[in-house]
């Protein structure tokens, strides 16, 4: 059976309790009975167990004549390992903690990234999940539940309200409103009628329709958008580990060096075999990579924690690195930039009368900006009067009796033989240009006044973007709206570039075309249809109030639903990456000061490095990577004063 990283790694740990207590022990002069042998169980295991994947790495690079991460793993557990053996026999100093603890340290940055992408690989499962289960399909003359993988093209579906629409196709018959947030992103229902499309997964809203199907299976957007998000996934090269780098040429030259230090000992100084090995030992002892193992995940594990408390989550290693070169922020428009609600912005006329009209008739209506007006008029404190005669006009809005007098609340198609102002009319121009929806309120074939209704940016949008724009940084919006509406919305919280109307399975290639003309792009989604683009942006940032499906495929997640976040997101991103940097310079600069000691080039001064003097050392650089860890709980980040708790 093979085990998992994370099995592997608390096997290690388990198994290395014995000689954590042993080193806690020594500043107190106790002795763990049968202390020896017992590390040489433990630790044999463990090298069986847990460390023989790097071995077998090591191996395989060696052959193509390269070295690695493992390589140097391998190297610094199987020396410490065998030369513990030999000390052991030989009644001398053993480190077998060495060989255990590279190895529990290493397996634990291999941990944390196996549970990342375990939990990024449950995004496709979650995205196919969204699918209905089955359809009314007409068969023999009457509509009967089959299940979906029944369905063809060209069957007639039928959906009642509440229901999912099952696959993708083409209305029929009928009148009603669909909820396609969860695969467009955009929050307000979309009125559908006969000829119109429906795209499978969306819910139906108040009306009964029968559409014929156009699409099934993995012709449907649905699946597109699970192919993309797969591709977008697998196609994303690897990031080279710097530690990788550092290993390909810092164990060979190791290697050399120890190989060197006990042939000049052996052959031309005279010294014993002995001697000569210990000089050699403690070579390899010193350039161990325990800190090199320690440097990465400290630093994720610290700077992770203090994002956390900021609210933002950072999924893995390579995200930090990618944010380092970010030069460009997109951002989706609805419910990232914007709050992904309706509401009233404005209202012309006698804002008291003119509300108190409106809530009346749309207590009764089922439009999707009926519930704008009416939290609008309770946020307010009026209540609605009581109406009769309601009466729903199809397209243009509804009607009813209010006080004995005819009042309408609806459309501009509302407008024939009715009595309107040139004030008024003035005032809808404006209010249109603004990218605003206008609802005309009318009493007795007069309109009496204006409300118009918006989906408003946030209150944090316009600062978070003043302030990667201070960073030098390209800001762009990237949406399926209009023209018009992403405009004014850009204009207003100061966006440098719009993309506008743009297809939900088309996100993803507008990402990669910026990236093909160099650009180090960072997304910024909440919805179903950003996952393909938050998965092929080089790093993918997801509102936390957003989709399973758009927080999985992103490698950054915001927990508030503030776009503040994505500033304080890049900024302890990069100071996290850069410690990790600082740490690997620390993790080395032991090594490379003490092996020239370790190989006995100052012997003749009568200043050596025994192994165990290499190990403490050794041990002295780990406990540097973990200080500088450490002080990126002090590192200033821009706005954290301004951060809440986050959501639990």
């Amino acid at each position: 059976m093979k085990l998992s990283n994370i099995q592997r790694f608390w096997i290690s740990f388990v198994l290395a309790i014995p000689m954590l207590i042993q080193m806690l022990a020594m500043p107190f002069h106790w002795m763990m009975p049968g202390y020896n042998w017992i590390a040489l169980i433990t630790t044999t295991i463990i090298m069986a167990i847990s460390a023989l994947p790097y071995w077998k790495s090591a191996i395989a690079a060696f052959k193509k004549h390269s070295a690695n991460m493992n390589t140097l793993v391998a190297t610094g557990t199987a020396v410490a390992y065998f030369y513990s053996i030999f000390a052991m026999m030989t009644g001398r100093a053993v480190y077998f903690e060495s060989a255990a603890f590279v190895t529990v340290f290493v397996l634990l940055g291999d941990a944390m990234e196996e549970k990342m992408h375990n939990n990024a690989s449950s995004a496709l499962g979650k995205l196919m999940g969204l699918q209905a289960k089955d359809a009314e399909v007409l068969r023999d003359g009457k509509f009967v539940k089959v299940p979906l993988d029944q369905v063809q093209v060209g069957d007639l579906i039928h959906v009642k309200p509440g229901e999912k629409v099952p696959v993708d196709g083409k209305i029929l018959e009928g009148i009603t409103s669909l909820d396609e947030s969860m695969v467009t992103g955009e929050s307000i229902p979309v009125m559908k009628k006969a000829g119109d499309t429906v795209i499978g997964s969306t819910i139906n809203g108040n009306g009964t329709i029968t559409f014929k199907a156009t699409k099934v299976g993995t012709d449907t957007m649905l699946a597109q958008i699970v192919d993309l998000v797969k591709k977008a996934q697998t196609s994303h090269a690897p990031i080279q580990n710097l530690t990788d780098k550092i290993s390909n040429i810092f164990v060979p030259v190791v290697m050399i060096v120890a190989i060197i230090t006990f042939v000049v000992w052996y052959s031309f100084i005279g010294a014993t075999f002995v001697q000569a090995l210990l000089f050699a030992v403690s070579v390899i002892v010193i350039a161990c990579p325990c800190a090199l193992g320690l440097a990465t995940p400290t630093a994720l594990m610290v700077g992770t924690a203090r994002s956390a408390k900021m609210g933002v989550l950072i999924k893995n290693g390579e995200v930090l690195q990618e944010v380092s070169d970010i030069d460009t922020v997109v951002f989706d428009k609805t419910g990232t930039i914007t709050v992904g609600k309706p509401v009233v912005t404005d209202i012309v006329g006698d804002p008291t009368r003119v509300l108190t009209i409106a809530a009346s008739l749309e207590e009764s209506s089922e439009h999707p900006l009926a519930a704008a007006i009416l939290d609008e008029a309770q946020a307010k404190e009026i209540s609605p009067v009581k109406v009769d005669q309601f009466e729903a006009i199809e397209g243009k809005g509804v009607r009813a009796n209010y006080n004995n007098q005819i009042a309408f609340v609806g459309s501009n198609r509302l407008l024939v033989d009715v009595n309107i102002s040139q004030e008024m009319i003035t005032r809808a121009k404006q209010l249109q240009k603004e990218a605003k929806t206008v609802v005309y309120v009318g009493l007795d074939k007069k309109i009496i006044g204006l409300v118009a209704i918006q989906d408003v940016p946030k209150t944090s949008s316009k600062e978070a973007i003043t302030e990667l724009k201070n960073r030098g940084l390209m800001t762009v919006m990237l949406t399926g709206d209009n023209e018009r509406v992403a405009h004014a919305i850009a204009d207003e919280v100061g966006i440098d570039k719009v993309i506008a109307e743009v297809m939900p399975n088309d996100k993803a290639q507008q990402i990669k075309k910026l990236q093909d003309k160099g650009r180090k792009v960072a997304f910024v989604g909440d919805g179903i249809n950003d996952a393909p683009a938050l998965s092929t942006a080089d790093v993918g940032i997801a509102m936390g109030s957003g989709t399973d499906i758009a927080i999985d495929s992103g490698g950054i997640v915001l927990v508030q639903n503030d776009l503040r976040g994505v500033v304080r997101a890049l900024d302890i991103s990069k100071k996290t990456f850069n410690r990790i940097k600082l740490n690997l310079f620390w993790a080395l600069i032991y090594n490379v000061v003490g092996i020239p000691i370790a190989a006995g080039l100052f012997a003749f001064v009568g200043f050596t490095l025994s192994p165990e003097l290499a190990g403490l050392a050794m041990a002295f650089s780990s406990v540097s990577v973990v200080s500088s860890s450490l002080l990126l709980n002090n590192a200033k980040i821009a706005g954290e004063d301004t951060v809440q708790e986050p959501i639990k």
